[in-house]
């Protein structure tokens, strides 16, 4: 029985900034984000806007009714939980009106805890072949006004339908888990901001790669000719460039010209979003697979997840004929978005919830969002689905 993603969807914000303008502002050659780093654009996240949103949003795109009826789970993956007890995915589970004999759970490991998650639907899935699971990598990824890590902010989440007989990515059975305690990027309790070591944390995530594609390469006797291409977690461009280089050593056949090509390809989407933490590496999968004209069902995808920390997997899977039907118009929401001032950005940045104690209300008239965060009341979230209003 093949078991794998059969749907996905990803949802940003309706506002983004040109990482030109920033570094023009900020001081900075604008060659340093556009090809140092490799990107262009980045999404704002209003303070009407936070990852339960942005799941719901995803989601909403994907399920249709008979999806809604054969949901057993719903998994969020993230680092950026609103609560330190009650999971995220209960709220999504409400919002998008699913039935209350449905199992919720959030998980966290980093940028790596979506992989995990759907290894682990893909067990439920394994024992109730009729169920599917709804896995949600929702993400803010925040570092702070003026700081090195600015220009790698993001926001945004991917869901995806984890099925029997899968319409995208039959995912095979071997997988190549790796961790170990490193202190390369992480988040206090007390911070909203995180705190990362660049670039140790770029030099551990090449090495995490090495190791689990070794591995892997070693259990399935396959090698990087096996692969029609490989998607990485990005929380920038650069980083999947560094690894999979790392691997190629120069190499310049077919294989690598294929890799390279593909990688290009994957990269489009986050180029222009940012980071998104756990859903960079399906942003990168859903911008493979919409960017890349040489893709073909019955080829097969490596996939290359890394959570700080650290943690990551390398696995693959098998398209499946007509994928791309099964995919959100990432490009078109991408078009309709509006570009803001810095001064802008700046200011709805500092204008989030945050650790804030206090009753908030928000004015939720200037989101044209579906699902949005209208404040907090008695130190509750309160969350509102605008067509119910």
């Amino acid at each position: 029985m093949k078991i794998g993603i059969d749907k996905m969807a990803f949802a940003t914000t309706s506002e983004y900034i040109d990482l030109a303008e920033l570094a023009k502002v900020r001081g900075v050659d604008p060659n340093k984000y556009l090809i140092g780093i490799g990107q262009s654009e980045q999404a704002v996240l209003p303070p009407t806007q936070d990852i339960v949103t942005l799941g719901a949003a995803a989601a909403d795109k994907l399920l249709n009714e008979r999806d809604r009826e054969r949901i057993a789970t719903v998994i969020v993956a993230t680092e950026s939980g609103i609560d330190n007890s009650k999971a995220s995915a209960i709220y999504i589970k409400r919002l998008l009106n699913l039935d209350d004999y449905v199992r919720t759970v959030e998980v966290k490991e980093a940028c790596y805890s979506a992989t995990a998650a759907i290894q682990f639907a893909r067990g439920q899935v394994a024992l109730e072949p009729e169920k599917a699971v709804l896995v949600i990598a929702a993400d803010v990824a925040r570092y702070g006004l003026k700081t090195a890590g600015e220009v790698t902010q993001g926001a945004g989440a991917v869901a995806m339908l984890i099925t029997a007989e899968p319409r995208i990515l039959a995912i095979e059975r071997t997988s190549v888990a790796y961790s170990q305690d490193v202190m390369d990027f992480w988040r206090p309790l007390y911070a909203t901001e995180a705190m990362v070591d660049g670039k140790y944390s770029t030099n551990v995530y090449t090495d995490f790669f090495k190791h689990t594609l070794s591995r892997y390469e070693k259990l399935t006797d396959r090698k990087l000719d096996d692969f029609a291409a490989i998607a990485f977690h990005l929380p920038f461009t650069k980083m999947g460039k560094k690894a999979l280089e790392a691997v190629l050593d120069e190499r310049d056949d077919q294989t690598a010209w294929r890799l390279r090509k593909a990688l290009l390809a994957s990269q489009n989407y986050s180029r222009r979003v940012g980071n998104l933490y756990t859903g960079s590496l399906y942003l990168g999968l859903m911008s493979l697979l919409q960017n890349d004209p040489d893709l073909k069902a019955g080829e097969r995808i490596g996939l290359f997840s890394y959570g700080s920390g650290a943690e990551g997997e390398f696995y693959s899977g098998i398209l499946q004929p007509g994928y791309q039907e099964q995919l959100s118009n990432v490009a078109g929401d991408l078009s309709e978005r509006q570009l803001i001032s810095i001064a802008a950005y700046e200011q709805q940045f500092n204008d989030q919830l945050g650790m804030n104690k206090a009753d908030v209300e928000y004015d939720v008239s200037a989101d044209p969002a579906r699902f949005v965060l209208a404040g907090q009341k008695n130190h509750q979230r309160q969350y509102v689905d605008k067509q119910q209003l």
